[in-house]
């Protein structure tokens, strides 16, 4: 396997990560019925978002002007994220990076992902598990 090295592989984790999680019985409806998620719209803005963190190839603050914290403190007020549904998100995360990449980015990605998730994790739900642990489970 090749590790994730340009813009296409980081659209290609993002078709197949989107996939899963849209069809995902825990998180799904939160993508689909909550944010109503338009995924042709959706895919070069997260697209952005992963190549600034994994590759640094683009200003996403500057060429955005919001925040994706702000985003999912939004969705949060429509529905309650819990930690359960940050733990599926990093596990069908990092799922779908092992299933397509090895090497030092994907596993930056990885990393990059648990530490997303359990940021929003502490900010938006009460719950006080760790995102890691449900992520193993």
């Amino acid at each position: 396997m090749r590790d994730i090295e340009t813009r296409q592989d980081i659209d290609e984790l993002m078709a197949g990560f989107y996939r899963k999680a849209i069809n995902d019985e825990v998180i799904g409806y939160i993508f689909t019925d909550v944010a109503n998620l338009d995924l042709e719209h959706h895919l070069p803005v997260i697209g952005d978002f992963w190549e600034m963190l994994l590759l640094g190839t683009v200003n996403f603050p500057a060429k955005y002007g919001r925040s994706p914290m702000q985003t999912h403190h939004a969705l949060n007020e429509k529905e309650n994220l819990k930690a359960e549904h940050f733990g599926r998100w990093v596990k069908l995360f990092c799922e779908t990076v092992d299933e397509k990449f090895a090497g030092a980015t994907a596993t930056l990605a990885k990393v990059r992902a648990v530490s997303i998730a359990e940021t929003m994790r502490i900010r938006f739900s009460s719950k006080s598990a760790a995102v890691v642990s449900i992520a193993r489970g």
